[in-house]
């Protein structure tokens, strides 16, 4: 497998994410079904038809692919991949099922442990993120499912603003999960607000939380809740390669990927500013 053009790898992880979200819309705006896993998390035909399409879409470059509604691959097998896609076909689906439209597409490529690469896509706000080691991090609004055709991805990287976004001086701003926020969470913006008494508290669902400290409307984004590779890896990519940081709760250190564990321990994001 070879990882060392990230400009073509990225182009191909945009078309996917683009065609996914379009699949994504179709099904969000009818009278869909939800059923629920072991574990009680909701499932639905997007998530899995989004699923189907990032898979068939990646599938050329010959890199393995570890996803939240893929086949469950034991870490023996995973632990010899040096590169592997990390996807969450659609991130956020107690979001898409309260039709708040703060769901997303993650696609990352992780390379020795690290993220790379990232693509987030907000479908129903037509916002892409994408980012590289090689390019940086970029926004690009009306991104839509036409512009996964290969000879019009050119153009949306042309449209696309360079992350973090250029803003006017505004109060320090934390992020929050809309879904998931527990006493830790609570106590650490409680240590937050002593040293910056104008604290402002944004709230968002999915990987949207590190788009926002990504593109500086926000400057940090603390997560003791349970997440999962799938959840972060593609932001992270966009996060860092923006000029921010992705600190692991346990280690302080960068957060990894393909460990043993596929659940993720407390993190937290930092902006460039």
């Amino acid at each position: 497998m070879d990882t060392s053009n990230l400009s073509n790898l990225l182009s191909i992880a945009i078309r996917a994410a683009l065609l996914a979200g379009e699949e994504i819309l179709k099904i969000y705006q009818t009278d869909f079904s939800v059923e629920y896993k072991a574990d009680e998390s909701p499932l639905t035909l997007a998530d899995q038809h989004a699923h189907r399409i990032i898979a068939e879409t990646l599938s050329p470059c010959g890199i393995p692919l570890l996803s939240e509604e893929g086949d469950t691959i034991p870490y023996s097998e995973r632990k010899n991949w040096k590169s592997l896609w990390i996807v969450d076909p659609l991130d956020g689906t107690k979001e898409f099922v309260k039709k708040n439209g703060e769901f997303t597409v993650n696609i990352a490529l992780i390379e020795n442990q690290r993220p790379v690469l990232g693509v987030i896509y907000q479908p129903t706000a037509r916002i892409l993120y994408f980012a590289s080691r090689e390019t940086g991090s970029f926004r690009c609004e009306n991104a839509v499912p036409g512009d996964a055709a290969a000879e019009l991805l050119e153009t949306l990287f042309q449209r696309a603003q360079k992350l973090p976004l250029e803003r006017g001086r505004k109060t320090y701003t934390l992020v929050a999960s809309r879904s998931h926020r527990g006493e830790e969470t609570e106590a650490f913006i409680a240590g937050v607000k002593a040293t910056h008494p104008d604290l402002t508290i944004v709230s968002a669902g999915s990987s949207l939380k590190f788009c926002l400290v990504a593109e500086g409307t926000a400057d940090l984004y603390p997560r003791f809740g349970p997440t999962s590779e799938w959840d972060t890896a593609a932001g992270q990519a966009i996060v860092e390669c923006a000029g921010g940081t992705v600190v692991d709760g346990e280690t302080n250190r960068t957060l990894l990927y393909n460990r043993g564990n596929i659940l993720n321990p407390s993190f937290l994001v930092k902006g460039r500013h």
